[in-house]
């Protein structure tokens, strides 16, 4: 199953939220996670351009698009990424699989 780097950046009113009742955000959204098929493999907060940093294991990328918009539909972030995540074995078979091809850059 395809592994995802997920990250958002709460608003200042999710901020607040927090900060009158903390919470432990990761296991309020496994189940939406787990509910399209997935698993979220660890989450951290971050400091930085994003607050929220998760490595998603999902089936496709219907289902992490699909993820990212109902967060966003929430209205408690500002910014999200997605960003799909190869495996080093993938990435030996897209390297084997690029050795076999011819690109010619624009002149």
């Amino acid at each position: 199953m395809p592994y995802y780097l997920y990250q958002d950046a709460y608003t200042s009113e999710a901020w607040a939220a927090q900060v009158k009742n903390p919470q432990d955000r990761v296991e309020a959204v496994r189940p939406v996670v787990e509910r399209l098929g997935g698993r979220i493999v660890n989450a951290w907060l971050s400091f930085g351009e994003y607050d929220v940093v998760a490595i998603l294991e999902l089936p496709d990328n219907v289902s992490v698009a699909a993820f990212a918009i109902a967060v966003a539909a929430s209205g408690s972030v500002k910014a999200g990424k997605t960003t799909p995540l190869l495996t080093p074995q993938e990435w030996v078979e897209a390297a084997r699989k690029a050795g076999g091809l011819s690109y010619q850059p624009p002149r």
